[in-house]
């Protein structure tokens, strides 16, 4: 499955000109005319912010300056990163660096965090000390944990941000014997990756009973929401099949990463439980770029769907886990995404008008064993009506897992990592 969409606007690229992509301002200097840039800064190197960096530099050539501010020299994948957990992939395997986006389309990088933002004068302030001025500005920071309460992650670890709490989360699994049990808790929707902590669950499971024979390991699920969120029916199978306890309607309200004793609200009363491994994962909200800039309503950030322009900040412009739209949260619609608001910005550069009718895909192969996986896809386009985006086509619902998705999963995560980093 190509990644790669019908928001590359060809046909609006070939007929603007890549030579026609820039700004002049012509100033009175010894007679000469000085071409003035636009230097457009992307916060965050992730699905999201990478590919936006990228495709500015693909459509728009030398007539922009491109720079992604990111802290880590090396993204980890969170797509295929619950395969790390059974043994079938490796955090590195799943590790990326910014060098073909710095060598292969001259996109400036700088790894450190922004202290704070200046919108009035369009200045990021850095931890390094140094600032960056900008005339566009993409937020693509993914998302942040809201906590119950000031625990250990280190000691109960959410593995939500692949990388180290991956490794952290599969060592705790590694070193489980035959009785002791899992729990992992499901955060309240809207969270990353909707299908996520159901497939983990089902990894999880499979790993303990299959590959190291545990018969009497118990696995068990909490969840925020009233029912499964999405693959409903396929998830729903699974969790019979490994005989994983599955509790709906319930609330975390405290961790002792100690103990590791979650306790917790189902039906109005309090409850308590004890596991060997716990794996909490939080509540979330919008990356805390996000609120440094001042571009939140609530937990997210309103945009327009037209171009992911903020609807409270002109010249900011929010992607990916962090935008409010109530499109999935997720890789390969934040690469979708991405391309909808490369183009935007571009067309504002160039005083063209915006593309009335984006079109952006989610799609997602969930593994629900060593061989088996189940997938869906929805296609989402912009609904002059209500001024949002509502689903079009696909397969919104998934069937049952198979051997046969399982192989194709492979390839469709490798094409949408070739397409952000390569």
């Amino acid at each position: 499955m190509k990644t790669t969409d019908t928001n590359s606007r060809r046909n609006f690229m070939k007929f603007l000109g890549a030579s026609s992509l820039f700004a002049i301002t012509p100033s009175i200097a010894g007679g000469a005319t000085t071409t003035i840039i636009p230097h457009i800064v992307v916060v965050g190197g992730g699905f999201s912010g990478a590919t936006c960096a990228k495709y500015l530099k693909m459509w728009g050539g030398s007539s922009v300056k491109v720079t992604i501010i990111e802290a880590n020299t090396t993204y980890v994948s969170p797509i295929l990163s619950n395969l790390v957990l059974n043994g079938q992939k490796t955090t590195s395997d799943l590790s990326f660096t910014y060098v073909n986006l710095n060598r292969k389309y001259n996109i400036n990088m700088i790894h450190s965090t922004v202290n704070s933002v200046d919108k009035t004068n369009k200045t990021l302030t850095l931890e390094n000390g140094s600032s960056v001025q900008y005339d566009k500005l993409v937020l693509a920071g993914g998302i942040d944990f809201i906590k119950v309460s000031d625990y250990d992650i280190t000691k109960v670890p959410h593995a939500w941000k692949a990388g180290e709490q991956t490794n952290l989360l599969k060592a705790q699994i590694d070193a489980m014997v035959d009785g002791e049990t899992f729990t992992m808790t499901i955060p309240a929707a809207p969270y990353r990756c909707p299908p996520g902590p159901y497939e983990r669950a089902c990894v999880v499971a499979d790993y303990l009973k299959n590959a190291k024979g545990f018969a009497n390991c118990t696995v068990t699920v909490l969840d925020a929401n009233a029912n499964i969120t999405v693959e409903a029916d396929t998830f729903g199978a699974k969790f019979t099949q490994y005989g994983i306890v599955y509790k709906p309607s319930t609330t975390v309200t405290a961790v002792n990463d100690s103990s590791k004793v979650l306790t917790y609200t189902e039906g109005g009363a309090s409850k308590t439980l004890n596991s060997t491994v716990l794996n909490v994962i939080p509540n979330q909200k919008a990356a805390p770029i996000v609120f440094t800039a001042g571009v939140n309503s609530g937990n997210w950030a309103p945009i327009n769907p037209l171009s992911y322009e903020s609807t409270v900040m002109s010249g900011i412009y929010i992607i990916g886990d962090s935008q409010g739209t109530g499109q999935p949260k997720a890789g390969h619609i934040g690469n979708s995404e991405a391309k909808v608001c490369a183009d935007a910005i571009l067309r504002t550069l160039n005083g063209a008008d915006l593309y009335t009718s984006p079109k952006t895909n989610s799609a997602c192969y969930s593994p629900t064993s060593r061989t088996e996986a189940s997938w869906l896809t929805a296609v989402y386009e912009y609904d002059s009506n209500s001024k949002s985006m509502v689903i079009v086509g696909g397969r919104p619902t998934a069937g049952p897992s198979t051997t046969s998705d399982y192989r194709k999963m492979f390839l469709w995560s490798e094409n949408l990592f070739s397409d952000t980093f390569a």
